[in-house]
């Protein structure tokens, strides 16, 4: 689930940054044809129930997060946990890609989604997380994120996100894919696998000593490169004990989030890429957020811990498997 920049925050930056050198000089995405806006709400099924033994965060029953963040560089214990549940949820986001098809209705992936992780002694994150009704987010075609699941099946042709987090152990793991539902266009498949890549350049560009704007940076010039707009409003998070820790990860470039990255910081990147115009709005269920001129959308993410080589990708299993690399590679 990603981070909104609520209006009036402010990127953690220097004061010595200027306007007139925050931005990346690149060309706005050529003109595409959009693809008209169809995706609608559909009927959403009751609240599904975690029983008394599967510990819980603390907004569980309250829908109110902690107000504090937590630490920016996580102990070694925290990320020790996080490793287990970074994998438990990439087993989950597996487990729930093999089930997407024709047909499928997203409250069903959102069942699939509940069971594989309570299957797994977790707790699905995302469930009554600011009053967030379900334990998963399916965001489809031109959704952009937060999808609510509900009774719309998936048609051949369509892109759907899947965004899994679970909390085990204390912590929390973020990841998710965006997976192609029978045969898609071109264009949309184009979409997903530059989105893929995106990320995956964000994550190369992760180093100690380095600096957010890094991320941004690689994440944008790759984008834009491809004729792509970046979506500014959802940002990467820190995470760890608190689902959505203090750190705010850009995926456009930035000089103003020159925060230093250091062995221990833990985070998120999940770039949210667009076929059009990276406008959005938000539906009134106060959580769709949809572009503006019904282009199509993809999204990828990891959770990461920056490492003295480098960085580390929690959100693989045991064999370094993950969705993006089994559903998405080509």
């Amino acid at each position: 689930m990603t981070k909104r920049k609520r209006r009036g925050d402010r990127v953690t930056g220097s004061p010595r940054s200027s306007p007139a050198t925050s931005q990346l000089t690149l060309p706005r995405p050529a003109a595409v044809t959009p693809r008209t806006g169809a995706v609608k709400p559909g009927l959403v099924s009751l609240r599904r129930t975690v029983p008394d033994t599967i510990a819980k965060p603390p907004y569980a029953a309250t829908g109110q997060p902690p107000t504090t963040r937590g630490p920016n560089v996580q102990t070694a214990d925290v990320i020790a946990r996080m490793r287990v549940a970074g994998t438990l949820a990439a087993e989950v986001l597996l487990e729930v890609g093999a089930a997407v098809a024709a047909g499928v209705t997203t409250d069903e992936l959102d069942a699939i989604t509940h069971d594989a992780t309570l299957a797994r002694d977790c707790y699905p994150s995302p469930l009554n997380y600011r009053g967030f009704p379900k334990s998963v987010c399916t965001s489809v075609n031109e959704v952009i994120c937060h999808g609510i699941p509900d009774s719309r099946p998936l048609a051949v042709g369509d892109i759907v996100n899947v965004d899994v987090t679970v909390f085990h152990d204390g912590v929390h793991g973020d990841t998710n894919c965006t997976f192609l539902v029978g045969d898609v266009d071109p264009e949309s498949r184009r979409l997903v696998l530059e989105t893929r890549t995106a990320m995956y350049r964000g994550i190369e560009a992760v180093k100690p000593g380095g600096h957010v704007y890094d991320i941004g940076r690689a994440i944008e010039e790759h984008a834009m490169a491809h004729d792509l707009g970046v979506v500014r409003e959802f940002i990467g998070h820190g995470i760890g004990e608190q689902f959505h820790g203090g750190l705010q990860i850009l995926h456009y470039f930035d000089t103003r989030a020159d925060t230093v990255l250091e062995v221990g910081m833990t985070f998120t990147i999940e770039p949210m890429i667009t076929l059009g115009s990276p406008d959005l709005r938000i539906w009134d269920d106060d959580w769709t957020a949809v572009t503006r001129d019904g282009s199509r959308c993809a999204q990828f993410e990891h959770t990461l811990v920056v490492t003295e080589r480098g960085v580390e990708i929690l959100t693989v299993t045991a064999d370094g498997r993950c969705a993006a690399d089994q559903y998405a590679a080509g």
